[in-house]
């Protein structure tokens, strides 16, 4: 069995970050990958995507987007050249193609079981994304006989569906991006619409996520806030990442042709029965959108740098039909496929320490997982900061938490 201080489970930008922390603390670690440098990015996007932040944001530590177009958005290759170099640049010590089994509390530390060798180390850094395993609803086991049922993961392009309509479960950024997607094909899409959060991608001439940046919202740390566990839990927002830095929201699509509906509450007998709460749930994120950009108004006047940008300007709400449809026969043969863009969930099944909850989420504060010393957790929504998920909050996270972690070996040492 071989051993090392460390093991951090996972290489994306997580695994990335803590690697450079533990190194430039002289903590001997290793990290394991079960595929290669940024298996997800390489293996588990649709063709198309691209991040739904601009390029000058990708920003871990030591290491920046250093390209000639700042302001555009990378697609998946892209993603990938920019990890994998970073992992060359800090040297970092990965196993790829390295299966973990389990993971188990040993003698004071833990041990790691893996499909080419075990671990025993004092601490576990489990960066292996929330993003795992994409989290379908119950109601798909009724789909009626016929009509295919897809995931994000599954998903690559429009070609590989059959010719007839779609239906997409969920409107977030992956909804919303799929459905433009799919409509574009010829394919007649319907959007089946719950909680959402509408944002513009550009406000007064800068990306909306450069007013989230500049602002602080996006460094707003997890123990100031009032609801955390909300917060954990709110759907992404609805942007996709195009050269003419669009706006993609429900009006959008509704002129794209999308059949907009509400929440999918069910299916029964073949029909889908969607909630009659679409028009409460559009006038809602108007609402909260409208509430962002106020902030973002003030913040200007506060600083008075009103004339370094355009003027504030408000969006057309929501449009939304009178009496939205309530249900959709699924058994006439109109609708061939249904995706469910209904979110993911981490992958902790070959996890052998007592630290899920009943729904088997993590229990954590703040990236130190509860009840389990040495054991820490890196990639997940709102970890430590709003921006914990993506690649511009692995650097901070991972600086805390490597601070952490290297306190309670002193401690243990002395």
């Amino acid at each position: 069995m071989k051993s090392t201080t460390t093991v951090i489970i996972g290489a994306g930008q997580s695994g990335l970050a803590f690697s450079r922390h533990l190194a430039d603390r002289s903590i001997d670690h290793v990290w394991i990958e079960r595929g290669e440098v940024a298996n997800t990015w390489r293996t588990e996007r649709w063709d198309s995507l691209r991040l739904l932040t601009p390029n000058w944001q990708s920003r871990l530590p030591g290491y920046a987007y250093a390209g000639d177009d700042p302001d555009g958005y990378m697609d998946m290759p892209a993603v990938v050249r920019f990890l994998q170099g970073y992992a060359e640049t800090i040297s970092a010590p990965i196993e790829t193609g390295t299966t973990v089994t389990s993971v188990r509390r040993a003698d004071g530390g833990y041990v790691v079981e893996t499909d080419r060798g075990d671990w025993r180390c004092r601490t576990v850094v489990l960066a292996n994304g929330a993003f795992a395993v994409a989290a379908v609803p119950n109601v798909a086991e009724v789909l009626p006989e016929g009509v295919r049922s897809l995931t994000p993961k599954d998903y690559r392009n429009p070609d590989q569906l059959e010719d007839g309509g779609v239906m997409v479960v969920g409107a977030s950024a992956t909804g919303i991006q799929l459905a433009q997607e799919i409509q574009a094909s010829g394919r007649p899409t319907m959007l089946s619409v719950g909680d959402h959060v509408r944002v513009p991608r550009v406000y007064r001439g800068r990306d909306i996520k450069w007013w989230m940046d500049v602002t602080g919202m996006m460094d707003l740390p997890y123990d100031e806030v009032e609801d955390l566990r909300r917060a954990r839990r709110l759907p992404s927002l609805q942007l996709v990442g195009t050269r003419e830095r669009a706006m993609l929201d429900l009006n959008a699509l509704r002129s794209d042709g999308v059949a907009i509906v509400g929440r999918l509450a069910g299916i029964r007998d073949g029909r889908a029965q969607f909630s009659g709460s679409l028009n409460n749930q559009c006038a809602l994120a108007d609402l909260k959108m409208n509430r962002l950009l106020d902030g973002i108004d003030e913040w200007v006047s506060e600083n008075g740098r009103d004339g370094e940008f355009e003027a504030p300007h408000r969006f057309e709400p929501t449009r939304v039909d009178g009496d939205p449809p309530l249900a959709k026969d699924l058994t006439d043969g109109s609708v061939k496929t249904v995706i469910w863009a209904t979110g993911f969930r981490p992958d902790y099944s070959w996890l052998d320490v007592p630290v899920l909850d009943r729904k088997g989420r993590i229990r954590h504060t703040g990236g130190v997982v509860d009840d389990a010393p040495g054991l820490y957790v890196m990639g997940l929504p709102f970890l430590r900061r709003r921006k914990s998920s993506f690649i511009d909050g692995a650097g901070d996270d991972a600086r805390d938490l490597a601070e952490h972690l290297s306190a309670s070996l002193d401690r243990i040492a002395a």
